[in-house]
């Protein structure tokens, strides 16, 4: 999986600080396994990785810095919006339907009327957008702020702040707000947060649930984010993931982030012992 990308001079020095929290954590005993040099994974372009116990008391980081930086969402926003759709009414259940629009877009699964479990499935943009305008701005604000949603900035139009737009999210924070939907510490409904895990649920081994949802967008001056961003319960227990990857020229290297989001993080969990 190697691929040339020079690191933006803003970021370059986050690999290091990746490199030392790897150090600490196995001196400290203060990791879920043992914790390989996950830089093999994202060859040259800019990664970034949390792992968590659902309780916070062990925590593993490769790239420290890149961890604490805000991008944009893309469709992990998906799963908060999920819960704001179901808090305000606008979805009953997993099963409400929004028909499709009608037009034909490449992406030919979402050509075809969708429901909540397949949109989320299927990352149906179209679907989300319209579920957006539905809710509203007005409740999505107060929805955004309640959750404490990232950088909580929806001023790029109410069917796109979240993809490439105004609303960012750092992989630090991708993890608080999912230990709270996980512990049931949202303030949500229980049966809103039970069926938004439910439609989370991904193919994983035996033994082991995965719930997780991608994400990827092109931000102002064409850099390209690649989310994946989840949680792993088996018998070990409950680890909180938050992937992303980076490059500067979206042109070049978006399609490869987009194919191989899903395998490196999964790849990286398999090496970290919880997958």
């Amino acid at each position: 999986m190697q691929r040339y990308c020079p690191i933006p001079a803003a970021l370059r020095r986050t690999v290091w600080a990746g490199v030392v929290l790897i150090i600490t954590s196995r001196a400290s005993g203060q990791e879920p396994g043992r914790t390989p040099d996950l830089s093999t994974h994202f060859g040259n372009l800019s990664g970034a990785f949390v792992l968590s116990s659902l309780k916070g008391d062990t925590t593993f980081r490769y790239n420290a810095a890149q961890c604490a930086i805000r991008f944009s969402p893309a469709s992990t926003f998906k799963i908060p919006n999920s819960l704001i759709g179901l808090e305000t009414g606008v979805l009953h259940d997993r099963h409400t339907v929004i028909p499709w629009d009608s037009v034909t877009r490449p992406d030919t699964a979402w050509n075809r009327d969708h429901d909540l479990a397949s949109a989320i499935r299927y990352s149906v943009v179209p679907y989300y957008q319209e579920l957006a305008r539905r809710v509203g701005i007005r409740r999505m604000q107060h929805w955004v702020d309640t959750l404490r949603y990232g950088s909580r900035d929806i001023s790029g139009g109410i069917d796109r702040f979240w993809l490439g737009s105004t609303l960012t999210i750092s992989a630090d924070e991708q993890i608080e707000f999912l230990r709270k939907l996980v512990a049931g510490s949202l303030p949500v409904s229980k049966r809103s947060a039970d069926i938004v895990k439910e439609i989370l649920l991904q193919e994983s081994p035996s033994g082991t649930r995965l719930r997780a949802k991608t994400g990827f967008a092109t931000q102002r001056g064409g850099l390209a984010v690649g989310w994946y961003v989840g949680y792993v319960e088996s018998t070990k227990g409950c680890y909180l993931f938050a992937m992303n990857i980076i490059s500067p020229d979206a042109t070049r290297d978006g399609e490869w982030i987009f194919q191989n989001r899903v395998p490196v993080a999964r790849a990286i969990l398999h090496d970290l012992g919880v997958l």
